[in-house]
């Protein structure tokens, strides 16, 4: 088969140039339209469902609503994990799906699910909403909407009816969510004594406020020839209409709404709000759809808003707060500058040891061609091209060249050979026998590379998703490459190297000096194996110890300029003290040189995914591009430490979703705690929290804010009602209206509609007394205070109670210091939550990044040895020979010392991305360990060598260039990720780089200098060979 594939392409060498040279033309054509984002999507798929239940406790939020739609969901095909949230008036159902499956038809099953029990919930619960489906970075943009001469209500409008839908109708926006609104409302404002003067009661006010702003159909008139509509257009348009509107008549004179109550202007209670740069405003942040590119979508919502800024004069709108699209482009261009530099380096390395333009052109023909046709490949099978992918091909990059320059190296030798020789052969016959003469190693080789990434394809959770597309990206290169050395590379060399002009020497003065030197040393190494030995046991020994000593890590921190900061104080804090915290930070962090500006948002918005109480605050800010880094985010968190009494903290976006995804919880570790019982639950958790609060290296640790907060509590006396004649629901009722307020309709008004709602003068309902002394309406005469019929007391309630997979859950959560040992920290950690007592149906979990990183390095080392496995099968398939297949076995954790030393000089840190880097090297080093002992094996059987030093000498020098050329290669592509450090885009690469470039030293000096001795000793022939499976193929 390769046989027949090598001579056809040679045969056909004008077709096979042509459709190299149509690759290439795709490839260029298919990269001005590729899908660019920062990474992966990570999270499982999600569907959160929310009702909103205005005036119901949190327990009854729970028992009614939130249970309800939990046993309703549960079960649902694919489910992973059921959690939720209930907060006092709102609940949250979020389901998490098994990675892979269909969102579309996840949400389907699950809305059926959800129409079913809807029917049971109770009336006080609005229909429950299906949040869109976002992306695992859902944030693609954060807006800062203000002004200096309108107010919120004024900005509200413009957001609600122009800006907004805008912006949703831009391709591959999920949802716009905006937090500061304050929603036009005509009020009537109820004074109950001003309704007892008059004597009209609460239920005559609100049915004639209810009837003046009533729409309905008109129905129409039929006349002989048309039909003609009716419409009872609507007397109300502003506060005056309404409140000239009559109530009753009483004796001769009209009684008005304006008689009894105040109408206004004003706005809903708030459940949120905004601060832009020191002073109130609104904060639209755009959520992005599962497949949406972030890049593009942030180019189109930019364009919109520039499209609309013409009519909004007076208003400031900036698009900066938060632009992940600036990290992806800077994360791309580094990357891509990387992936430039490290093909100069490959070129400069095949024009210093070959001095020929034909041979380092064909060899470097195979990188665009390898490149282009693994990224064609991904863009038509609907991949999104993200800084892993682009990082897969640039430490591929190095090694793509590796089977054409073997190829190339061993056709020019042979075609030097062939006009030496009395008899020379024809240039088609020496290019195919020597094309043939190495294509089994040269296929053996690519597949070993191949295999050792198959770990990387059984990673699970957050670690499967970031690198599996790396793997991808690298095996489909690789593969890519190996294709084109059996079929390109043969056809160019027999188009451009049989004309080429003799050269007087063989070899460069360069590749001369080096292969004399390298002569003048190998043979005291072949002469001493045990020496050789030796320095191979050292070298695994020394590998496993400081391998031991390493501190863990799952991923970096990444160089974003966008910082997010959580503010969270007591639960109970309402939204006017966080409107103070909130500004005096703003002022503080915008004196910070390089910080552009600030934007917050406290509480929670409409239908939006952070279910959190008005105590909860999100700072944003963002820096300059010039901005020295370190010493802004130094003084940014010098900043947020002058807040003491807050739970406050300085994250990234990135860093910030990866913790949710990998635990649910913004925290590096979470120890989790089930159990029926809240009181039983804080009990345990503060044990938790005692015991591990002596650990070395934690920071930021805090028991979950499930705590119990004052609530007012209005309590019927039966008694009392029957003397007055009134029922719980009618003292329900009118408490309810006059503290809560009840929508009584709306009125459309220049294309825009305006709830109107009844309430209760501010002074009525503005503390507890007030409460407690507001005038309740009685059907048998004059109105009774509150407090006369009801008791009103403050109890204790709970503030949020989560539940996951059917249980409540309490979570006790922590960070780790910077120059601390995630390992060591989270393995304390384990140990002190294994000694904490725990009641009966209580139990605790450990999760988060140590958690992943554990099962990550687990999968990796187990399917790694399966591979190694492979990887030894296919050595002795292609050597029948059970001692070169035990060199090879014995060959590739050296590559790991090189590793190893790399780790320890750049801080002693191994991350994710350093043990993907180990995976890697081992496979380079497989390729050159195998490529000099299958020539070995090709000069004793067909070229007639006897073993012996002249034998391993020759072999050595002639794959001592090959060897060299690879390496070189291969480590100068990484060297830009090495130099150029955690630059955005390079921070899980860099690591990775390190040990890679660490392994290929390592690795390579063992393949030439200790690889020759080991096989002087132990490579001895055996009884008569088998046939060489390239004979076979062919």
């Amino acid at each position: 088969m390769l046989a027949w594939l090598v001579r056809s392409a040679l045969k056909q060498r004008v077709l096979v140039l042509a459709m190299a040279a149509l690759l290439v033309v795709l490839g260029l054509r298919a990269s001005a339209d590729v899908p660019l984002d920062v990474f992966p999507e990570f999270a499982p798929p999600i569907v959160e469902i929310q009702t909103e239940a205005p005036g119901l406790s949190t327990e009854e939020v729970e028992s009614l609503i939130t249970v309800p739609i939990e046993t309703a969901v549960n079960g649902v095909p694919d489910l992973a994990t059921l959690r939720s949230k209930s907060v006092l008036g709102l609940s949250s159902v979020t389901i998490l799906f098994e990675r892979g499956t269909d969102v579309i038809r996840a949400r389907q099953l699950v809305q059926e699910r959800v129409a079913q029990v809807q029917a049971r919930l109770p009336a006080a619960a609005r229909p429950p909403v299906m949040l869109p489906p976002l992306s695992s970075t859902s944030r693609a943009m954060k807006i800062g909407i203000s002004s200096k001469k309108l107010d919120q209500m004024q900005l509200s409008e413009l957001v609600r009816w122009t800006i907004r839908p805008k912006l949703m109708s831009v391709p591959g926006v999920a949802n716009v969510a905006v937090w500061g609104y304050r929603d036009r409302q005509l009020q009537v404002l109820a004074d109950p004594d001003r309704l007892q003067a008059s004597g009209v009661t609460l239920a005559e006010l609100r049915a004639a406020t209810g009837d003046a702003v009533l729409v309905g159909g008109g129905g129409f008139v039929d006349t002989p020839n048309q039909r003609l509509p009716v419409q009872q257009a609507s007397a109300i348009q502003t506060s005056e209409d309404l409140a000239n509107t009559v109530i009753k008549i009483a004796g001769d004179a009209p009684v008005r709404v304006g008689d009894v109550a105040r109408v206004t202007d004003g706005f809903a209670a708030p459940i949120g709000n905004a601060i832009i740069d020191d002073g109130p405003g609104l904060m639209l942040i755009v959520e992005k759809q599962p497949t949406g590119n972030t890049l593009q979508l942030t180019r189109d919502v930019e364009a919109a808003v520039a499209e609309l800024r013409p009519g909004l004069k007076d208003v400031k709108i900036d698009t900066t707060i938060f632009r992940p699209a600036t990290f992806i482009e800077k994360s791309i261009d580094n990357l891509t500058r990387a992936l430039m530099i490290g093909c100069v380096l490959v070129a400069i390395v095949l024009f210093a040891f070959t001095r020929d333009w034909r041979q380092a052109t064909i060899s470097l023909v195979a990188i665009p061609l390898s490149l282009l046709a693994a990224g064609l490949v991904l863009l038509w099978s609907g991949a999104t091209i993200n800084t892993m992918v682009i990082a897969g091909l640039v430490i591929a990059l190095g090694e793509v060249v590796d089977d054409a320059i073997i190829d190339v190296e061993n056709i020019a030798r042979r075609l030097r050979l062939n006009r030496e020789a009395g008899k020379p052969r024809s240039a088609f016959a020496v290019v195919l026998s020597a094309s043939l003469e190495v294509r089994t190693a040269v296929v053996f080789a690519s597949l070993i590379v191949m295999l050792v990434f198959l770990p990387i394809f059984f990673l699970g959770g957050v670690a499967g998703t970031f690198f599996r597309p790396l793997a991808i990206a690298y095996v489909l290169a690789i593969a890519a490459s190996l294709l084109v050395a059996l079929v390109v590379t043969p056809a160019m060399c027999l188009m451009l190297l049989p004309n080429a002009p003799m050269k007087e020497h063989r070899d460069t003065r360069f590749v001369a000096s080096l292969k004399q030197r390298y002569l003048g040393v190998l043979p005291r190494l072949i002469d001493r194996p045990r020496l050789a030995m030796g320095i191979v046991a050292g070298g695994l020994l020394l590998s496993g110890v400081g391998y031991l000593g390493f501190k863990d890590q799952f991923l970096p921190d990444f160089r974003e300029t966008d910082f997010l900061m959580h503010f969270v104080e007591k639960p109970g804090v309402g939204i006017d003290a966080m409107d103070r915290i909130t500004i005096r930070a703003s002022k503080e962090l915008r004196a910070i040189p390089g910080v552009r500006n600030f934007g917050a948002h406290i509480g929670r918005a409409e239908a939006a995914d952070e279910v959190v109480g008005p105590n909860f605050t999100e700072l944003w800010i963002s820096l300059d591009d010039e901005a020295d880094y370190d010493a802004s985010v130094a003084r940014i968190k010098e900043v947020v430490d002058g807040y003491p009494g807050l739970y406050r903290d300085v994250l990234t976006y990135l860093r910030e979703r990866i913790k949710e995804v990998l635990s649910g919880a913004g925290a590096t570790v979470v120890v989790r705690i089930y159990g029926p019982d809240q009181d039983e639950l804080r009990a345990a958790a503060e044990r938790v929290r005692g015991k591990v609060a002596s650990i070395s290296g934690v920071t930021d640790l805090k028991v979950e804010q499930q705590v119990l907060v004052p609530q007012i509590q209005i309590r019927p006396r039966s008694a009392d009602l029957v003397t007055l004649g009134l029922t719980p629901g009618e003292v329900r009722r009118q408490a309810q209206t006059l503290v809560a307020g009840a929508k009584l309709g709306e009125i459309y008004r220049d294309q825009k509609a305006f709830d109107v709602a009844l309430w209760g003068e501010p002074a009525i309902r503005g503390d507890q007394h007030a409460l407690a002394d507001l005038m309740i309406q009685t059907p048998v005469g004059a109105p009774v205070r509150l407090r006369d019929v009801a008791d009103v007391v403050i109890v204790p309630a709970p503030n949020e109670i989560k539940r996951e997979d059917g249980q409540r859950r309490l979570d006790v959560t922590l960070n780790i210091a910077s120059d601390a040992d995630l390992g060591a920290v989270a393995r304390g950690v384990e140990a002190a939550v294994s000694e904490v007592p725990f009641a009966t149906g209580y139990h605790p979990e450990v999760l988060g990044e140590y958690a992943a990183l554990k099962d990550s390095r687990s999968r990796l080392w187990t399917v790694g040895l399966a591979c190694l496995v492979g990887i030894l099968l296919l050595v002795w398939l292609e050597f029948r020979s059970t001692r070169i297949t035990a060199l090879v076995g014995l060959s590739l954790p050296f590559a790991l010392v090189g590793g190893v030393i790399g780790v320890a000089l750049t801080g002693g840190v191994l991350s994710l991305g350093s043990l993907v880097g180990f995976v890697t090297v081992i496979g380079i080093s497989a390729r050159n360990g195998i490529m000099l002992l299958s020539h070995y094996d090709h000069l004793r059987r067909f070229e007639g060598e006897e073993f012996g030093p002249a034998l391993i000498l020759r072999g050595a020098q002639e794959r001592l260039v090959p060897i060299l050329m690879t390496a070189l290669c291969a480590g100068l592509a990484l060297v830009p990720l090495v130099v150029a450090g955690d630059k955005p885009g390079h921070e899980i690469e860099h690591p990775m780089a390190i040990v890679i470039l660490g392994g290929l030293i390592s690795s390579t000096a063992l393949n030439l200098f200790l690889m020759p001795a080991l096989y002087a000793r132990f490579g001895k022939e055996r009884p008569a060979p088998e046939p060489d499976l390239a004979e076979a193929v062919a």
